[in-house]
């Protein structure tokens, strides 16, 4: 059995239909089906049931997927104990972070980065999602809370500070009270914004009209005059036409995480980028 047919397997397994594998692995539908009718003739058994919801796993493919992870792991681990020995300062770097985080903080910080290393390729994945460090997804990530699991290196950069901002030809809203004014607040589906919690305590007559996930949709409705934003000082203060209210609490700060896998921890290029990093957001403000 061949670990890319493995692959296919559990990307299958993951995604329910071959289409969805195949946008993961980066093939063609055709290839994944391909693959997988090879693998299940090779062991003689039928890995999936095909059901009007997707492909669901049979009694066969439940009995080896975990067998099939751990072999996952073991060569997802070789790859990355081989990428951490590599001392070029060349190849690529992938970083994940939230989409006001790659727009408002990395640009200076890549600027000089790709200066001193031009051989290194960069890419930016925001959004969201926490991407896999064990699975490479990326290889370094910013979150705005801990990384939990043992095998990631982690270290605190700085504290988040947060403001209160409105359009600039807008009245200033009565804080406690807030009526008549309108909200632009945070999808709380994934996780607790403590900022968001503060703004709807702080003007609880006021009424939330928009919601959006992106920090740079929030400061640009903000703009328009739609309504009150909470955003991070370093968008805010970057984005014309809004200022910031003169409030007599402020929203909560945060800390802001940077976090690798260990087994990249002597991946040179991997090393530049952290050291430059350090110096824009660590040293800076030291």
């Amino acid at each position: 059995m061949e670990w890319s047919d493995v692959r296919v397997f559990l990307a299958v397994a993951r995604a329910g239909t071959l289409g969805g594998a195949a946008r993961t692995l980066q093939t063609s539908h055709p290839t994944v089906g391909r693959r997988l009718r090879a693998l299940e003739q090779a062991i003689g058994h039928t890995l999936f049931q095909r059901t009007a919801d997707g492909l669901v796993l049979t009694d066969e493919g439940q009995g080896v997927i975990a067998l099939a992870e751990q072999m996952e792991e073991g060569a997802l681990a070789m790859e990355r104990r081989l990428a951490g020995q590599e001392q070029d300062l060349k190849g690529s770097l992938r970083i994940s972070s939230a989409d006001w985080f790659g727009a408002y903080v990395l640009p200076p910080i890549l600027a000089d980065f790709s200066k001193a290393y031009p051989n290194v390729d960069v890419e930016i994945l925001t959004g969201t999602r926490l991407f896999n460090l064990a699975q490479r997804e990326a290889d370094v990530a910013f979150r705005i809370v801990p990384f939990d699991t043992a095998d990631v290196v982690q270290r605190r950069l700085f504290r988040l500070e947060y403001g209160a901002y409105i359009a600039e030809e807008a009245a200033d809203p009565k804080y406690g009270d807030g009526t008549g004014s309108r909200l632009i607040t945070h999808d709380t589906s994934t996780g607790h914004f403590p900022d968001i919690a503060w703004l709807i305590e702080s003007f609880p007559n006021a009424r939330p009209v928009v919601r959006s996930n992106n920090r740079n949709v929030q400061g640009r409705m903000c703009r328009q005059g739609i309504g009150i934003a909470v955003l991070p000082r370093v968008v805010g203060n970057q984005i014309p036409g809004i200022r910031t209210l003169e409030v007599p609490t402020q929203p909560p700060a945060r800390d802001i995480w940077m976090g690798y896998h260990r087994d990249l921890r002597r991946l040179q290029r991997l090393r530049a980028f952290i050291s430059t990093v350090t110096d824009h957001l660590v040293n800076a403000t030291a």
